[in-house]
């Protein structure tokens, strides 16, 4: 009988499943994460050996753990030769079967979001669709190629998923909260024919209509792109040592994980406050970040720094300096509420930074306020403001808000940041905003 499991990542939004035969006793992993000691406890409640990796395509949002899995448990990887892997793999190749047990895996190429895409067909019952069709939506393609030439390889995988059954059910590789596409479900599964009936993305009969829509999307891409296609296409990435308590920070960078009141109630001179009860806390330490930045966290207990350290492990960032738990943090951080910024707005004292994406901000923003996205504050964001004139940073419901609150206080900026609420609930006017052609 099919054993199968579908594991789920709620920080980044990823997916990741079992399949196995209970038969038999044998089981596969299918794009499975970093980390991989879940993986290995389902196997022995489910009275299964695990035998070997399937990656559906090489991931640019999250640190695979089929490193982990060759290396603590001498597993196989299977992935399409597109992929150039550098480490130890057998490929796969289009309508190719895996036999795991009596349960057979059938591989269907299916490119558009990266070239080497495949989706894994589950004993013509179910499909594993990684990163082509999603629930409500389907992948985005300007990871790997150039958005048109993706496109264009994604409506053909689409067009070819459509023709499996109506009943086969559909797992894919990410629900809503991944980088990887603009409008998915939270839904964790799916059928093609609700699939078919329901996603826009499959709702196109012309090719060119779709490549403009779908080579146009707007949302970010993942932070550490770069980085984690080049681990997760190189050597095996074993397990970092688990960080240690330091006395001090000395020199590191701080990221701060504690909640955002601890962080406003004291911190150290310099700290980045990305809070690990926030939501997508790798993708936002990922953003804020700089790569091979030295990295010291600040936690309330050595427990919450080993769980923020595994979820920056998720997204690739892995030499950590250790974490402080008792530091001397002498700054701290003003909050107002969104009702105050009109009196603050009204009489000149502040400037305001709403800090959500463009797309948002044009559904409704707030007169006089100037748009830089948290993300991009490091890089290129803090040289329009003025520096002797206080700063209150703004968004959706404030999570990003006190984000973006300490980059500007480390950059020595008067700051103060509406914690609680956001944009929706400003008293004031509020302007919408329509671009051209939409």
């Amino acid at each position: 009988m099919l054993v199968f499991r579908q594991f789920v990542d709620e920080d980044l939004g990823c997916a990741s499943y079992l399949i196995g035969d209970d038969e038999t006793g044998t089981a596969i992993l299918v794009d499975p994460a970093f980390r991989s000691e879940q993986y290995v406890e389902a196997a022995a409640e489910e009275g299964v050996g695990l035998e070997r990796v399937l990656e559906t395509h090489t991931h640019a949002d999250h640190l695979s753990g089929h490193g982990r899995l060759a290396l603590e448990h001498s597993l196989p990887v299977s992935i399409h030769p597109l992929a150039e892997a550098e480490y130890p793999h057998d490929p796969l190749a289009d309508e190719q079967t895996i036999a795991v047990g009596g349960v057979t895996v059938r591989v269907l190429h299916t490119p558009g979001h990266r070239p080497e895409h495949c989706a894994f067909v589950v004993d013509e019952q179910l499909v594993l669709t990684g990163d082509s069709l999603f629930v409500g939506d389907a992948a985005r393609p300007d990871l790997a190629v150039a958005a048109r030439e993706g496109a264009e390889d994604l409506f053909r995988s689409l067009s070819r998923l459509q023709q499996l059954g109506d009943g086969v059910q559909v797992y894919p590789g990410h629900v809503a909260g991944s980088l990887c596409g603009g409008n998915m479900s939270t839904e964790r599964s799916s059928t093609i024919a609700a699939e078919r009936a329901g996603n826009p993305a499959l709702a196109f009969r012309d090719i060119q209509e779709f490549v403009l829509e779908s080579a146009s999307i707007s949302t970010p891409r993942p932070p550490t792109t770069e980085r984690v296609v080049a681990l997760n296409r190189g050597p095996w990435v074993a397990l970092p040592a688990p960080p240690t308590e330091l006395d001090g920070p000395g020199d590191a960078t701080v990221l701060d994980v504690r909640s955002f009141a601890q962080y406003a109630a004291g911190h150290v001179p310099g700290a980045i406050s990305v809070s690990l009860d926030g939501g997508s806390f790798g993708t936002k330490a990922g953003f804020v970040l700089l790569p091979d930045e030295p990295v010291v966290l600040h936690a309330a207990s050595p427990e919450q720094a080993q769980e923020a350290a595994r979820r920056l492990y998720a997204v690739g960032i892995l030499d950590l300096g250790g974490y402080v738990l008792r530091p001397t943090a002498p700054e701290t951080t003003r909050t107002v509420e969104a009702a105050e910024l009109e009196r603050l707005l009204d009489g000149g004292e502040v400037q305001v930074v709403d800090v959500r994406e463009t797309d948002e901000r044009d559904g409704g923003y707030i007169p006089g306020s100037r748009n830089i996205p948290y993300r991009l504050l490091r890089k290129v964001g803090s040289e329009a403001l003025d520096a002797g004139k206080p700063v209150v940073t703004v968004c959706e419901s404030g999570a990003r808000a006190t984000i973006a609150a300490s980059l500007l206080q480390r950059e020595g900026f008067d700051v103060r940041v509406v914690a609680t609420g956001g944009v929706p609930d400003f008293t004031g006017e509020i302007v919408g905003f329509r671009r051209c052609g939409t």
